[in-house]
């Protein structure tokens, strides 16, 4: 609670003092660069012919975009200075086992059964949400899953809005309106009702609240919402929390490193 206070009220101030999008270039040009690479890490991903290895490559994808956060201090700096690569990050992740590492039994959950229903609460813009969350989205639609992306109403940060994640769908779908050749009839966008890099729950839009009622799995993504604030949150359906530490306090919180990584699978039982 205290951490959604605290991202309340810097918003606001920012707002009253007209900062409404400060990092608006830096998302596009962020945006442009990801939808570049787009192709060809679906087409590395769908090379993996091995389903619980594909998997696992795609869940490292996650953590690899999920690098790009300009709220956290150390990597803002390496950004402005270095520029940051998505294979590079792929390659460079903490080695498992991470300090909550429940990939296993997730697996083992993604092998038996589809979900009908997941919503992912999206997190950041470039390589985060396009080659991280997006081809792992686009695996569930290939299992018949209907997909939910739920993403921030207003700037925070570098967050991807509601309205931005239209316009990158818009660049990635081809003309028959797919996603390197699966259909995207099952993808919804949702706008969250969020306007923070947190997010309270009890808080979110009649769309999103509407659509949830039959979800089976929710995903929160990213160190605001899937683990400073809902680490812990108890859901009636399945739930995955999943995003890096990037700060030194809650590293030091979960007894885990800087960079270190959160795959926190609970399922719920029939």
């Amino acid at each position: 609670m205290e951490d959604l206070l605290i991202a309340l009220l810097r918003e606001q101030v920012l707002r009253e003092l007209g900062f409404r999008d400060i990092f608006k270039r830096v998302k596009d040009e962020e945006n442009a660069k990801a939808i570049s690479l787009f192709a060809e890490v679906i087409r590395l991903n769908d090379a993996i012919e091995d389903d619980s290895k594909r998997l696992e490559n795609l869940v490292k994808g996650i953590f690899a975009g999920n690098i790009f956060d300009l709220g956290s201090a150390q990597l803002a700096e390496v950004f402005s200075r270095d520029g940051m690569s998505f294979l590079a990050s792929c390659q460079n992740l903490v080695p498992r086992p991470w300090v909550i590492d429940d990939l296993d039994t997730f697996k083992l959950r993604w092998s038996k059964k589809s979900w009908k229903k997941v919503i992912i609460f999206v997190d950041n813009s470039g390589a985060d949400i396009i080659l991280g969350i997006l081809p792992f989205a686009r695996e569930l639609l290939r299992r018949g899953t209907q997909v939910v992306l739920a993403a921030n109403d207003l700037p925070s940060i570098n967050d991807v809005t509601y309205h931005e994640l239209i316009e990158i769908l818009s660049q990635l779908k081809d003309d028959r309106g797919e996603l390197v050749g699966v259909n995207t009839a099952n993808l919804l966008i949702v706008n969250s009702g969020n306007d923070l890099p947190v997010i309270d729950l009890t808080q979110v839009s009649q769309e999103l609240s509407y659509l949830s009622t039959d979800a089976d799995l929710v995903i929160l993504e990213g160190m605001g919402r899937g683990i400073e604030t809902n680490l812990y949150a108890r859901f009636k359906c399945d739930s995955l929390k999943i995003g890096m530490v990037k700060h030194l306090e809650v590293a030091q919180f979960l007894g885990g490193r800087l960079y270190d990584c959160v795959f926190k699978y609970n399922e719920v039982s029939s």
